[in-house]
């Protein structure tokens, strides 16, 4: 059993990253924002603080509540990923791989892995914060196809 403090310590500091995640994401205008972050992260170190606890010396049963985890966080980030057929695009990636990097942030938080987990966060948040500007001096992002028109369409494209 690990120490009540510990266990608060770890849920802490795993709902702390998600938030500081999630404020990226609010600051940007996303839907997921600061709560869902945090809860997804939260979330993921409370299974994973549980599971190390009920599994005891089984490392196998605690790798599968992770997979279930991660496997779970696919639905949730699949539900902020939107198709706009008229600009032939797609939205919410990043918001979607920002909820999967959170959970395995709570994940990593919650079986105390802190190098990793402080590192992971750092690399995230240079990535969110500075990843777009460079996306666009770099012009790595394509501008949206012409819409066609059909020759029977005679009424010019204002």
């Amino acid at each position: 059993m690990l120490d009540p403090w510990l266990i608060v310590f770890r849920l802490s500091v795993a709902t702390l990253i998600g938030c500081a995640i999630g404020i990226n994401r609010e600051l940007c205008g996303k839907p997921a924002g600061m709560r869902t972050h945090g809860l997804v992260s939260l979330g993921a170190a409370l299974i994973t603080v549980a599971s190390l606890d009920l599994a005891g010396a089984d490392s196998a049963a605690v790798l599968r509540t992770v997979q279930g985890i991660m496997a779970g966080i696919g639905f949730l980030g699949g539900g902020v990923i939107l198709r706009d057929e008229s600009h032939h695009s797609v939205h919410g990636l990043t918001t979607a791989a920002s909820i999967w990097v959170v959970a395995a942030l709570g994940i990593a938080c919650g079986a105390g892995q802190w190098a990793t987990s402080v590192t992971a966060v750092v690399i995230t948040l240079v990535l969110l914060v500075l990843g777009e500007k460079l996306e666009q001096k770099l012009k790595l992002k394509n501008p949206p196809p012409p819409e066609k028109r059909s020759s029977r369409d005679q009424t010019p494209l204002v």
